[in-house]
């Protein structure tokens, strides 16, 4: 069973390497000033490009003084969500296993407390 998990995961882990590279290889976005923009930006540009006396509703909170303190705030951000997720699934995985071997102890009549010692 665990190599049939760990062919999907090698299959899964392949799928994002190829979403990551193919873009750069193949050269998507070659023709724009700035290539891998946000889709804020993109939105902005296609916004004004339609009707430029647009004005937005509403204003940023906090806008930073510069590009690099943004992007910092962003890697912070989706550091946060993935620990915030690592924690829950590996909190969830540790339960289901937990009660698997609480299981299995009831079945086997807890005649060997100090067998999951070394797990």
């Amino acid at each position: 069973m665990t190599s049939r998990n760990a062919k999907i995961n090698g299959l899964l882990l392949l799928l994002v390497a190829a979403l990551a590279v193919l873009p750069l290889a193949l050269g998507l976005g070659d023709h724009k000033e700035e290539p891998f923009t946000g889709a804020d930006g993109e939105a902005e540009t296609a916004i004004t490009e339609i009707e430029p006396d647009y004005e937005p509703w509403f204003s940023p909170l906090y806008e930073p003084p510069s590009g690099e303190i943004e992007s910092a705030l962003f890697s912070l951000q989706a550091a946060l969500g993935a620990g915030f997720l690592a924690y829950y699934f590996g909190l969830r995985c540790g339960r289901r296993q937990g009660e698997e071997r609480a299981a299995a102890r009831v079945e086997g009549g807890a005649a060997a407390p100090d067998a999951d010692k070394d797990a």
